[in-house]
Protein backbone atom coordinates (compact mmCIF):
# COMPACT_ATOMS: atom_id res chain seq x y z
CA UNK A 1 0.00 0.00 0.00
CA UNK A 2 1.17 3.62 -0.84
CA UNK A 3 1.99 5.96 2.09
CA UNK A 4 -0.81 8.76 0.09
CA UNK A 5 -3.58 5.71 0.42
CA UNK A 6 -2.93 5.61 3.80
CA UNK A 7 -2.87 9.13 4.36
CA UNK A 8 -5.88 10.01 2.17
CA UNK A 9 -8.02 6.72 4.92
CA UNK A 10 -6.35 8.62 7.92
CA UNK A 11 -7.87 12.42 6.58
CA UNK A 12 -11.09 10.50 6.29
CA UNK A 13 -11.08 8.77 9.64
CA UNK A 14 -10.98 12.59 10.85
CA UNK A 15 -7.20 12.24 11.80
CA UNK A 16 -5.59 15.79 11.44
CA UNK A 17 -1.74 16.03 10.40
CA UNK A 18 0.45 17.91 13.57
CA UNK A 19 3.60 17.74 11.71
CA UNK A 20 6.80 15.81 11.34
CA UNK A 21 9.73 15.19 11.06
CA UNK A 22 11.90 14.41 7.70
CA UNK A 23 10.17 12.20 5.20
CA UNK A 24 7.78 11.12 7.86
CA UNK A 25 4.09 12.58 8.59
CA UNK A 26 2.13 12.94 12.35
CA UNK A 27 -1.28 12.47 12.67
CA UNK A 28 -3.54 13.01 15.58
CA UNK A 29 -7.48 12.10 16.14
CA UNK A 30 -9.65 14.62 18.12
CA UNK A 31 -11.36 11.93 19.73
CA UNK A 32 -8.16 8.89 20.26
CA UNK A 33 -5.45 9.35 22.75
CA UNK A 34 -2.79 7.77 20.25
CA UNK A 35 -1.13 9.54 17.00
CA UNK A 36 -0.06 8.03 14.01
CA UNK A 37 3.51 8.58 12.10
CA UNK A 38 3.38 7.46 8.20
CA UNK A 39 6.53 7.70 6.39
CA UNK A 40 6.08 9.80 3.56
CA UNK A 41 6.48 9.58 0.65
CA UNK A 42 7.04 6.12 -0.04
CA UNK A 43 5.24 3.67 -3.24
CA UNK A 44 5.25 0.61 -0.83
CA UNK A 45 5.37 0.76 3.00
CA UNK A 46 6.61 -2.16 4.72
CA UNK A 47 3.65 -4.97 5.78
CA UNK A 48 5.47 -4.64 9.57
CA UNK A 49 5.10 -0.99 9.21
CA UNK A 50 1.48 -1.12 7.74
CA UNK A 51 0.29 -3.17 10.38
CA UNK A 52 1.67 -0.89 13.34
CA UNK A 53 -0.23 1.67 11.39
CA UNK A 54 -3.49 -0.04 11.10
CA UNK A 55 -3.58 -0.70 14.91
CA UNK A 56 -2.32 2.86 16.31
CA UNK A 57 -4.87 3.66 13.76
CA UNK A 58 -7.30 1.29 15.30
CA UNK A 59 -8.53 -0.08 12.53
CA UNK A 60 -8.58 -3.97 11.48
CA UNK A 61 -5.83 -5.90 9.93
CA UNK A 62 -7.21 -8.10 6.98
Amino acid sequence: MKSDEVIKRLKADGWVWVGGKGDHMKFKHPHKIQHVVVPHPRKDIALGTLRNIYRQAGWKWR
